[in-house]
Order: structure tokens, then C-alpha cells, then sequence
């Protein structure tokens, strides 16, 4: 029998004595003010900082940012009203946090080096920020144009950063977390490859969004091609230890066109990312709505 990985839905969010909250869902299961796109306010992030007190810190001046909350909503708008694509806003910045940080996590519990302690001979906690800091900008640039979001997601970011923790670092270490965090926002293109594990932690959680809701809503909206019909197959995914690495991702699909998510979105994000040797992932196919074509992937 296969061995699933043993960890948690993606979609949720981890509470501080390690469990999960569902507080991240689909956008149409959220409160009226986070899906007006003038307001600039959005369900307050919850990430379990496990006594990082940076971290904390700096989740506290994300959840109060008006201005970062806006440019979220900014994104969501070319995304899901002007691109008719996947959500890009606060919701999926959330999710994409909270996955991050545990990719970070479980690598740290397997002795992965994390890029800033090997070479900067900072903390594990530092690391922390960066992946933190990173997920939560990394898709600004959405809100300039979907073509080239990566580079406009850095020239909004590099004020942004230094703002959010001018008074949690001094200098040099200041310019080290800065210059870490771009470099994991610009990684997260599917075409460059992450040299730090931070870089790779942001690039694959950005990938696995796609829990049961999250990537239908050009399906929803009526664009019926492989891309909103292979994303609609997707029910729900789940990380924890990998059986064999310390990485373990387990997706569940309700028909074979899910496979296309796999081998066209998120293997290439994975084979980039820098830790594509930690990571592991199987697929299996769900319940009896088509013929058992496959019903066990691995790649």
C-alpha cells in the first residue's frame, strides 16, 4: 500500500500549538469587506511564530499595513476581474505563508542549511522572516501586469521591506534580510532557478495553492480549456514528512486531468526551486466518477 505523507490540508492555516485553522478559503466563502477592492482590509494573517519574536513582530505590521493589504487587492483585480485567472489576492497570499513556513520548517527539522545561516551566519528564526516577508510580497507586482510580475514584485517590495523591518533589525543585517527577501521574490519565476532554501520554500508553496476551490475560478467563470478544467480536478493537497524525504506531498484529484497541474504547473516549479531532492509527491485519483486510468502517480 502506498504511503501518503501524514501532515495537514493545504488551504489551512497552523495555530500556535501546531494544529490547523481553516481560516484560508476559497474568496467566495469570505467576509464582504476583503472582496471590495477599495478597501484595503483583509482578514488578519495568522502564522504560528513559535517564539520568533521578529516574526511575530512583523506579522503584526503586516496584518496593520494599509498600503500592503491595497496592493494586494490591486493584484486580485488584474488576476480574477481584467485576466479571468487564478486568485492572487489576500486569501492566496495567506495560504501561501502559512505553506511556506512549514516547507521551511520541515526542512529545518531534517537539518536542511538554510541559505542566510550558511552564509550570512545568522539565526533559523531570520530565515523565518525572509520566507514570511517573501510570500507576502511576492505577487505585488500583479498589480502593474501579470508579464513580468517577478521584476515589478521587486520594485515595489524593496521600499516595502525596509519599512516593515526597520525596527526589527540594525545594520548590516538589515540589507541581509532585504537582499535575501528579493531574492526569493524573484525566484519564484518559473524559469529561475532558487539557491537558497528560503527562495525554494516560497517558490513551491506558491505552487501548491491549489487546494479543493482555490484554482477553479476561470472554471467557474465559464472558460472551459485544459487549464481551468485540470485545475477543477484538484481536491485538496496535503504536506507533511515525506515517506522517504523530508518533504511529502500528497494531492488529490477527483479526475485524471489533474495530472496537467502536476506535470506542467508545479513539477517545474519543484525541479527549479533548489530543493527539489527534499521534496517528494504523489497523486491518487478519488472516488469512482471515471475510469481508473491511473491511481497512483509519482514524479
Amino acid at each position: 500500500m502506498e504511503q501518503h505523507p501524514r501532515g495537514s490540508a493545504i488551504g489551512a492555516e497552523e495555530t500556535h500549538d501546531g494544529r490547523q485553522n481553516t481560516t484560508a478559503k476559497a474568496p467566495s466563502s469570505e467576509v464582504h469587506e476583503e472582496a471590495v477592492p477599495r478597501a484595503p482590509t483583509a482578514l488578519r494573517m495568522r502564522v504560528p511564530a513559535r517564539h520568533n519574536a521578529n516574526l511575530s513582530r512583523l506579522v503584526d505590521k503586516i496584518n496593520e499595513d494599509l498600503h500592503l493589504q491595497q496592493l494586494w487587492k490591486c493584484a486580485n483585480v488584474t488576476a480574477v476581474e481584467r485576466l479571468r485567472m487564478t486568485d492572487h489576492g489576500p486569501v492566496h497570499i495567506r495560504i501561501v505563508v502559512n505553506i511556506a513556513l512549514r516547507l521551511l520548517r520541515l526542512l529545518g527539522e531534517a537539518k536542511v542549511e538554510f541559505g542566510i545561516v550558511r552564509d550570512y551566519d545568522m539565526g533559523p528564526e531570520d530565515a523565518e522572516v525572509v520566507v514570511v516577508l517573501a510570500a507576502a510580497l511576492h505577487d505585488i507586482g500583479m498589480s502593474i501586469h501579470r508579464t513580468h510580475h517577478e521584476q515589478y514584485s521587486l520594485m515595489l517590495a524593496a521600499p516595502i521591506i525596509r519599512e516593515l523591518i526597520d525596527d526589527l533589525y540594525d545594520e548590516p543585517d538589515r540589507t541581509i534580510i532585504a537582499s535575501e527577501t528579493l531574492h526569493a521574490i524573484i525566484s519564484h519565476r518559473s524559469d529561475m532557478r532558487g539557491l537558497t532554501a528560503e527562495a525554494g520554500c516560497v517558490k513551491v508553496a506558491d505552487a501548491l495553492d491549489m487546494a479543493e476551490g482555490r484554482s477553479r475560478i476561470p472554471f467557474q467563470a465559464g472558460k472551459i480549456d485544459v487549464h481551468s478544467l485540470s485545475a477543477a480536478a484538484i481536491d485538496s493537497v496535503t504536506i507533511g514528512k515525506g515517506a522517504h524525504r523530508p518533504i511529502g506531498i500528497s494531492v488529490a484529484m477527483n479526475n485524471s486531468a489533474g495530472i496537467f497541474q502536476l506535470d506542467e504547473l508545479l513539477k517545474p516549479k519543484i525541479i527549479s526551486s533548489g530543493i527539489a531532492e527534499h521534496i517528494e509527491v504523489t497523486a491518487s485519483i478519488e472516488g469512482e466518477t471515471e475510469r481508473r486510468l491511473l491511481p497512483i502517480y509519482h514524479f
